[in-house]
């Protein structure tokens, strides 16, 4: 097994830690350590991802990791990052948020059989009594030190209320609760919790006289210099109502070339002396790795049944991208029934490789096989389908090469669509680069 330590750090996850060496020893053996979230959405969106990927490399070295769910915290609001106060939570939005949170994180790590814990500080943090609390935790924190901590300090300037400032004492609190209940030792997150992390580090040294450690992760921006997750849409959540599978495979797919190597080691779990051989990768053999990163992350997020949807409707709306078995070989991509397989580095054609099912978005017509026994001109089956107003325009839009058959740009407007443009029971009508529309067969 390897160790944790060098596992995240070889793939990119550290930023910071308390110490490097104390860490890396600590490591060697199993311990416990946490992850917290904060239920400000009903979603976790890419954003969340590192934090989330970091859980699952600790449950997968062996280790025994700790979801937190901050049903209480969220109550406060954690004033890091921001420039101006949360908005206020209701009690029922933090549950109903907590939910939904609870069931994406059981996507990436697994808590059957108490493999790992996900928890709610609300189970310990709501049953505090005030005066108790500052009698025993707040005398511990230098208001001096808060002030100067830069999660305060950067808020001083446009206000940060009471309630927010209590935050870092709450935080640390959990890390003191899951230290004396769960033997929990270490604390990741993003790089704005340091100073909540080693607050909560300081409070055990204070209380327990016991060393714990705090490891945060770097701000993950694109090569553009665009932050992680976002997008002209907005953000790309790891709900499926509020980003289909299929939205979210075509967000992984457009990575920019110089961010795949990087995305491949942070969000996928294939072997780094695969993803480092995409280093070398030019042309057709890069667009396959990236087919294998949308693949491997949509995975992960919505599982492999999903993930195969999304791949060929995206095949059938884009053209296939040649994926070898020579291309990162460990991807479950290379079980998908019915895949082209080209040879590395060659030029992937635009035939489609399997079929769209019934989860795909693009618009439907059902047709009797027998239609096509004939054959029907190009241009009337675009203006039948809704892809063109009139015939004549179906025409001039295939004329002026905008038409397409299941990708395959057409060379004539009255070429005869037949049996053999059928590929599993389909065809696919492309009008220009977006408008799609997709004919089942039916028998009989």
């Amino acid at each position: 097994m390897e160790n944790l330590f060098d596992v995240l750090q070889e793939r990119g996850f550290i930023e910071k830690t308390t110490d490097d060496e104390a860490i890396r020893d600590l490591l060697q053996h199993p311990v416990v350590g946490y992850v917290g979230f904060d239920p400000t959405a009903s979603s976790l969106h890419v954003g969340s991802l590192v934090p989330i990927m970091s859980l699952a490399h600790m449950q997968r070295q062996g280790h025994k990791a700790i979801a937190l769910v901050g049903g209480a915290t969220a109550l406060v609001g954690d004033p890091s990052g921001k420039t101006e106060m949360r908005q206020m939570l209701t009690l029922e939005e933090v549950n109903r948020n907590t939910a939904g949170l609870k069931k994406q994180l059981s996507r990436f790590v697994h808590f059957d059989n108490n493999q790992a814990l996900l928890l709610n500080n609300a189970q310990w943090l709501a049953k505090l009594e005030y005066i108790s609390f500052l009698r025993d935790i707040g005398r511990h924190f230098s208001v001096n030190r808060m002030l100067a901590s830069e999660s305060c300090r950067l808020r001083l300037e446009t206000g940060l209320s009471f309630i927010e400032f209590n935050y870092a004492l709450l935080q640390a609190y959990d890390f003191l609760h899951l230290f004396r209940a769960e033997q929990c030792v270490m604390q990741m997150g993003g790089s704005d919790q340091w100073g909540n992390i080693v607050a909560g580090i300081d409070l055990i040294r204070r209380i327990e006289k016991e060393r714990a450690f705090g490891v945060t992760f770097p701000l993950i921006t694109t090569s553009s210099g665009a932050k992680m997750g976002k997008t002209a849409k907005g953000a790309v959540w790891l709900d499926p109502k509020r980003t289909t599978p299929y939205e979210y495979y075509q967000f992984w797919i457009n990575t920019d070339d110089r961010d795949v190597v990087r995305f491949l080691a942070l969000f996928t779990f294939l072997p780094m002396a695969e993803i480092q051989s995409v280093d070398e990768m030019l042309g057709a053999a890069l667009n396959g790795a990236k087919a294998v990163l949308a693949f491997e992350a949509t995975r992960l997020a919505h599982g492999e049944a999903e993930a195969y949807h999304a791949y060929c409707e995206s095949a059938a709306n884009f053209g296939n991208r040649a994926v070898s078995n020579e291309i990162l070989p460990s991807s479950a991509l290379h079980r998908v029934p019915g895949k082209a397989e080209t040879p590395a580095g060659s030029e992937g054609g635009d035939d489609v490789s399997g079929q769209v099912d019934g989860t795909s978005t693009a618009p439907d017509s059902y047709f009797e096989r027998g239609v096509f026994d004939e054959g029907v001109p190009a241009f009337k089956l675009f203006h039948a389908v809704g892809l063109a107003d009139s015939r004549g325009a179906a025409r001039r839009l295939i004329e002026q090469g905008g038409g397409y058959i299941n990708g395959k740009r057409l060379q004539a407007f009255d070429m005869m669509v037949t049996q053999t443009d059928i590929h599993g029971n389909e065809i696919v009508l492309r009008a220009g680069k977006k408008h799609y529309h997709r004919i089942k067969i039916k028998e009989g």
